[in-house]
């Protein structure tokens, strides 16, 4: 969600289009969409997307968009994910009235937010099918789900690796019944077990924390790594990104439309 939370600080173009689907057997024939190692994106979630960015993918938030704005970067030759919140309830969202109380746990740091029981898929799995659906209407290619490492935090919840990984599972799933690809937003560590259930990643500052070298088991799969820095200069990173495959830039921590990509 616009920081990252693994062991650190909570601060802390046509032509790639063509090749980005392929089937793939889930019960079923599914042709959706999947961005290659190397794909160049933007990365806007604050506010309404401007779309004067000339790449092929951009990543924007769900809520605070809408289908027209989607449409109009599909016309572009765009491919767009949708971002929202997994692991967190967030206060100003039209349904924070429907998260029951016994799920919501520790603040985040963020104003609004607390982290999410993820052990109750019960409760939590037709939330976010609700999200899911929202963004399959308004005609988005993939999700981003936020917040995928709950356990590596102090949510007020004794989670686990196994409750993690039971969770991002299910959230994969929510995404490919709906025909959308998904991408795994950090979680480091479970990237091993989890980069056949995602279709991309999304990281935030391994430059910045040497973790770089952790998703290459998603650029050996041919799937794209949409990484992101914000302390790091460009010079200091960028060579190494190219290096791995990686699809880099630096970005304000508030995510709005101003990027520098390597």
């Amino acid at each position: 969600m616009r920081h990252r939370t693994w062991l650190g600080p909570l601060l802390a173009g046509v032509l790639l289009l063509a090749g980005c689907s392929s089937a793939e057997k889930e019960g079923g024939t599914s042709d959706r969409w999947r961005p290659r190692p190397g794909t160049t994106w933007q990365w806007q979630l604050n506010g309404r997307v401007d779309p004067r960015v000339d790449v092929p993918v951009y990543d924007i938030d769900g809520f605070e968009n809408r289908a027209s704005d989607v449409a109009r970067l599909h016309r572009d030759g765009r491919r767009v994910i949708c971002y929202i919140n997994a692991g967190a309830w967030e206060s100003f969202r039209p349904d924070s009235d429907d998260y029951p109380a016994s799920v919501l746990g520790r603040a985040n740091g963020w104003k609004g937010e607390r982290w999410l029981d993820i052990r109750r898929l019960d409760v939590l799995r037709p939330l976010l099918a609700e999200r899911f659906d929202m963004c399959r209407r308004k005609g988005f290619d993939a999700v981003e789900p936020d917040l995928l490492d709950s356990y590596l935090n102090r949510t007020g919840f004794p989670l686990t690796a196994r409750h993690q990984l039971a969770f991002n599972r299910m959230v994969a799933r929510l995404a490919h019944e709906r025909g959308m690809s998904v991408g795994l937003k950090n979680d480091l560590p479970q990237i091993p077990q989890l980069v056949r259930d995602f279709d991309f990643a999304v990281n935030e500052e391994c430059a910045q924390y040497d973790e770089c070298g952790s998703l290459t088991p998603f650029i050996d799969a041919g799937k794209a790594v949409l990484h992101v820095e914000y302390a790091v200069p460009n010079e200091k990173f960028c060579t190494q990104a190219r290096r791995l495959g990686l699809s880099s830039m630096s970005k304000k921590l508030n995510l709005d439309e101003w990027r520098r990509p390597c």
